[in-house]
């Protein structure tokens, strides 16, 4: 819940079409009740859309001011790990646990999930499409809620993308490089129950998930995040698609 403080929406820059452009364009019709789904299936892959993400949380707290104040939500983002584990992407507020969620190396498995969760906005990895084979219905379903659909690299960089996000201050970074190195490894944790930090839940979430990636796969997921930097700062670069595109890559696994 640290992102409540850590992000807002003016430090990241959008383009469409080179164009600038605004939050409400990257999620148009935005809904109070909107939810992110980020597939991942790689190792740390998650990393290459962590703008996307971050925009997304910017404009959950910013829908509802209570958020940040009265309440004491999470933001509705959902990490569907396709296959195995992939690392923990909590450090972005995937958090309490359940919002990681483990599948099967099953599409069908796959576009249950995520329809079981409500995602209304849905980012996949880009991969090829394929020939739809789900179960009855249940593309029906996502094409009648999924508002908004993006492919996203892991390297943070899609060939012949749209949309770019690009990080207009340090604290953007903050997020991903604790997802490349977990925050626990670094300090101690203060107790202080309004951060997940405080909670050994998470610090156990943690160390659970720390056998997910070898010390070389998070090597490489860093010189990929690091080779986005200019002065310390990334920028990405996605392709909005159609919720059938989505689902047409996501059947092919």
């Amino acid at each position: 819940m640290h992102t409540i403080a850590l992000l807002s929406s003016d430090m990241f820059e959008v383009t469409i079409d080179r164009a600038h452009a605004t939050v409400d364009a990257v999620f148009p019709d935005w809904n109070a009740l909107d939810r992110l789904g980020v597939v991942i299936d790689e190792p740390l892959g998650g990393i290459g859309a962590s703008h996307l993400i971050q925009l997304f949380i910017t404009a959950f707290y910013d829908t509802n001011p209570r958020r940040r104040g009265e309440l004491t939500v999470y933001p509705e983002i959902y990490a569907f790990h396709f296959g195995r584990p992939w690392g923990s992407h909590a450090a972005f507020d995937f958090w309490p646990a359940r919002r990681e969620v483990m599948v099967s190396g099953d599409p069908k498995d796959l576009l249950d999930a995520i329809n079981d969760r409500g995602i209304t906005r849905l980012a996949v990895p880009d991969r090829a499409a394929a020939s739809l084979d789900f179960r009855p219905k249940e593309v029906d379903h996502a094409l009648d809620r999924i508002s908004s659909a993006f492919v996203y690299d892991a390297s943070g960089q899609v060939h012949n993308g749209d949309l770019t996000i690009r990080g207009l201050d340090k604290r953007t970074e903050v997020n991903p490089s604790r997802v490349i190195r977990p925050v626990y490894l670094d300090r101690p944790i203060v107790n202080d129950k309004g951060f997940k930090e405080s909670d050994s839940a998470y610090i156990k979430w943690l160390k659970l998930r720390a056998a997910d990636v070898t010390p070389e796969q998070i090597a490489v997921a860093k010189q990929r995040r690091e080779s986005l930097f200019c002065d310390g700062l990334a920028t990405e670069a996605y392709l909005r698609v159609d919720t059938m595109e989505a689902l047409e890559r996501i059947a092919f696994y």
